[in-house]
């Protein structure tokens, strides 16, 4: 049985839960007024808050509606290897069909590009053509996979910091003077492993594909030996990258062409399903810079 749908208190806008920890969709909403009204902008991200990740199908809007619906949320940055619309300067075309090199970026548990210093606040993705079966993606909830971390495992973790690196990911299949270039624009980041949503207060586990190793972990307390360190702070860091894939913390969303998620970067992962070829999957995203985490 489905949950109800609800409806919100300040505009009207009715959405239901997808699951009993992430996830809503929204009914009767067109994007392309939210864009333009306070209002209906100001419940759109109370609703964000909560869910974490927002789903809407049949958002037949332009590009334009579409960098300035995620322009609400923040000025929109550009990516270094997936490039911007020439004409919209932030909304990055990520399309794949059958001329499309193979690549295997975006099927892993990630958080976007917290390999930046201020990794992306959230984002817009727009469904432009997809499969007609597969290609979904879903998103995790990386507050309550933190909340649900035993108590003596939420001791280790507390104060540790972690890398987050373009160089060990993008750049891993670039020949070795490109990666070495990329690197020198985009230097490793260096973030909490568990950070504090700035919005929300929430604790959030913040370590995913782009996570490379620990950076404070070599203290007496953690390392009598060397194997206490190599692999031991390793073995560690898997064990948190892994609590994304439980799928109690997730949500599963099946595209159909104008359909859209908005997500917050900072407190969810997501995993793009790549099980569809040869079927083509292009999608628009526009991406809202975000600030250091804390």
């Amino acid at each position: 049985m489905s949950s109800a749908v609800q409806t919100s208190r300040a505009t009207g806008i009715k959405y239901q839960k997808l699951t009993c920890t992430i996830g809503a969709e929204l009914f009767d909403v067109d994007l392309g007024d939210v864009a333009r009204d306070e209002e209906l902008f100001a419940e759109l991200h109370s609703l964000l808050l909560e869910h974490k990740v927002l789903f809407l199908r049949d958002q037949d809007f332009s590009r334009a509606d579409h960098v300035a619906l995620a322009q609400r949320f923040g000025a929109l940055e550009d990516h270094p290897v997936a490039g911007s619309d020439p004409d919209h300067p932030g909304l990055v075309r990520i399309y794949k069909d059958l001329d499309s090199p193979a690549e295997h970026y975006e099927n892993a548990f990630h958080c976007d590009a917290t390999w930046r210093q201020n990794p992306p606040m959230g984002c817009v993705l727009r469904c432009v053509e997809g499969p007609e079966v597969g290609g979904d993606t879903i998103w995790v909830d990386m507050a309550a996979a933190y909340a649900q971390l035993p108590d003596h495992v939420k001791d280790r973790i507390e104060g540790l910091r972690a890398r987050h690196s373009i160089e060990a990911s993008f750049g891993a299949a670039m020949p070795m003077e490109e990666r070495h270039q990329l690197k020198a624009r985009f230097p490793d980041a260096e973030h909490p492993v568990v950070r504090t949503h700035p919005e929300t207060g929430e604790k959030v586990l913040f370590v995913n594909a782009f996570t490379t190793h620990f950076v404070n972990y070599h203290t007496p307390e953690n390392v009598r030996f060397g194997s206490d360190y190599a692999p031991g702070a390793g073995e560690l860091l898997n064990y948190l990258i892994r609590q994304a894939a439980i799928p109690e913390f997730q949500v599963r969303w099946r595209w159909s062409e104008n359909s859209v998620a908005i997500w917050d970067n900072r407190s969810t992962q997501h995993y793009a399903v790549q099980d569809y070829w040869p079927a083509v999957r292009k999608m628009e995203r526009a991406g809202i810079v975000g600030d250091r985490p804390f």
